[in-house]
């Protein structure tokens, strides 16, 4: 019994002077893009417009350096069957459709590429997108299929993701063509707050921040109302 007596010291001993392995570091999940099924726009679907100080529509002219290679038309409508789109107005739940319509102009065209050996390099993307987070962002996104069929000869020529909250309509098929236009429209929980620098359009490597109606970020539940 002496012997089981000194022995259980010991043991706690050596149980007491080890060290705790330390806790594995969290590795942090990067979101990947996501694919959006991508739906045409129906504009029967679309009701009133909101008026806002530049009228029913916000026009905005798209310049690269100091060319102007488009102009873009957006606006904001409530649901089918609204007479008069008033956001302070509209019951809670409603969904707000935002709708771009991309015009390219004629640009100056780039020097040829070589086609062959080491010198050829990979064709810039064509896109259009949101260059914040898309905030209210209920998933339903599309173009007008009409549109890509005249402009790219494919219904089905632009893929949409989401990166980060962040919108892109990416043309996958065909050349964009000067003089034809492409509409863009998603919908948000959230109304806009006014036009805002939100936009951003990629034609041959030549990039051009677009304005248009966006919604705020939402403020977390119990923050105070602007007055």
């Amino acid at each position: 019994m002496r012997k089981l007596l000194l022995i259980a010291p010991l043991a706690l001993a050596a149980c007491s002077q080890s060290e705790p392995e330390p806790a594995p570091t969290p590795t942090p999940t990067v979101a990947q893009p996501r694919t959006l099924a991508a739906a045409d726009l129906d504009l029967s679907t679309l009701g009133a417009k909101i008026v806002g100080p530049q009228g029913p529509e916000v026009e905005t002219v798209l310049s690269a350096g100091n060319r102007e290679i488009g102009k873009m038309v957006s606006f904001v409508a409530c649901p089918e069957s609204t007479e008069e789109c008033k956001p302070g107005e509209m019951p809670e739940g409603t969904i707000y459709t935002y709708v771009h319509r991309v015009t390219l102009i004629d640009i100056e065209e780039p020097e040829a590429e070589p086609t062959e050996g080491p010198e050829v390099v990979e064709s810039p993307p064509t896109l259009f997108r949101t260059t914040e987070r898309a905030h209210g962002f209920n998933r339903a996104v599309g173009y007008s299929n009409a549109e890509a069929m005249a402009a790219l000869g494919s219904e089905d020529a632009i893929s949409i993701t989401s990166d980060d909250g962040r919108i892109i309509w990416r043309v996958t098929q065909g050349s964009w063509e000067p003089g034809s236009s492409l509409t863009f429209w998603w919908q948000s929980t959230l109304p806009p707050a006014g036009p805002a620098d939100a936009y951003l359009l990629e034609v041959d490597g030549n990039q051009a921040v677009a304005k248009g109606p966006f919604p705020a970020e939402e403020k977390p539940a119990g923050a105070p109302r602007a007055n």
